[in-house]
């Protein structure tokens, strides 16, 4: 049954942590100095924080300086990934709407009000919250002023949800099941929810005043083995994604269709273009100040490795049923 908004309401900003102690200060420091409109519906906030198993000193970090951070109550639990994480911040969560973002998220003064004005529009305009918000989000490697990366192309998302900066009532979730925990690995695990939301029948409303800067370290060559280490990872859990929901829509998403194995297969001339061969221009590229532009070139045989992963993974599993 839908509900509504009511006339005031508290958000709960759910963000899981794993060995990031410099970006996440950042990202919490940004989230103490927030402004609320007088007369705003939201009443107060708080940040929920869920410690992954870090082993960077973040909790000790927290503990020493817990009075700079008056809205953040804490919690742990051992490594389990991502999924695992974000539900016990929205069980401990007081707040009748979540906010969902990553700890390496620097986000602007007037954030939760953004997502709290759309929120407000959103009820307006449908009448109940069968609803959520999505936030822009702009990927920069600037760690000293994250927040002075200008929006670029390769910005654009198409995802219906992602957990990167989004705003839904926490009823929402509980009624969809929360985030399923099977996705250990990398990748999935906000987008399968998506689908269970969709089926629901929750509609995205986007918010592009709620801006949150995604920071990452800038692109070097020794970060290729875990990036490709990812895409692995990605795939795996794709074919656990089709698995639980066996749509042409889905197939698309992760990459398993004999387009996606045609279209990385050619630009990656089946494989030629790989992380030696192409080692040399990636780092003229970064040798440039371009280290962004060799990323995305990059990514040609990273896809590759992605599509490879996603059918490897489902053959092992057809296998095994068969």
């Amino acid at each position: 049954m839908d509900s509504v908004v009511g006339e005031t309401v508290f958000f709960s900003v759910v963000i899981p942590t794993y060995n990031r102690q410099p970006i996440l200060e950042k990202c919490l420091r940004a989230l103490e100095v927030q402004e609320l409109s007088q007369g705003s519906f939201v009443t107060d906030y708080e940040i929920v924080l869920v410690d992954d198993g870090s082993t960077d000193g973040t909790l000790e970090w927290l503990a020493a300086h817990k009075e700079e951070f008056p809205h953040v109550r804490w919690f742990q639990q051992d490594h389990a990934g991502p999924a695992a994480a974000r539900n016990l911040g929205v069980e401990q969560a007081l707040g009748d709407t979540i906010i969902f973002i990553d700890s390496d998220l620097v986000v602007l003064k007037n954030f939760l009000q953004a997502h709290a004005n759309a929120l407000l529009q959103g009820q307006e305009k449908l009448g109940s919250d069968r609803f959520f918000t999505y936030g822009a989000v702009i990927n920069t490697c600037n760690f000293d002023n994250p927040t002075a990366e200008p929006y670029k192309v390769t910005d654009f998302s198409a995802a219906f949800f992602a957990t990167g900066n989004v705003a839904i009532s926490k009823h929402w979730l509980e009624k969809a099941g929360l985030f399923d925990t099977s996705f250990q690995l990398y990748g999935w695990e906000d987008l399968e929810l998506g689908v269970r939301l969709k089926k629901l029948g929750l509609t995205l409303i986007k918010c592009p005043e709620a801006v949150g800067y995604h920071w990452h370290p800038a692109f070097k060559l020794e970060q290729i083995p875990r990036l490709i280490d990812q895409e692995i990872q990605r795939g795996r859990m794709g074919v656990l994604f089709y698995q639980k929901h066996p749509t042409w829509e889905v197939r698309m998403m992760i990459q398993m269709t004999w387009l996606h194995r045609l279209l990385w297969g050619i630009l990656s001339l089946n494989g030629t273009l790989n992380e030696r061969t192409m080692a040399p221009l990636l780092q003229w590229l970064i040798n440039l100040d371009k280290p962004q532009l060799a990323l995305e070139i990059a990514r040609i045989f990273l896809n590759w490795y992605n599509v490879k992963g996603v059918y490897e993974a489902y053959a092992h599993i057809k296998m095994r049923s068969s």
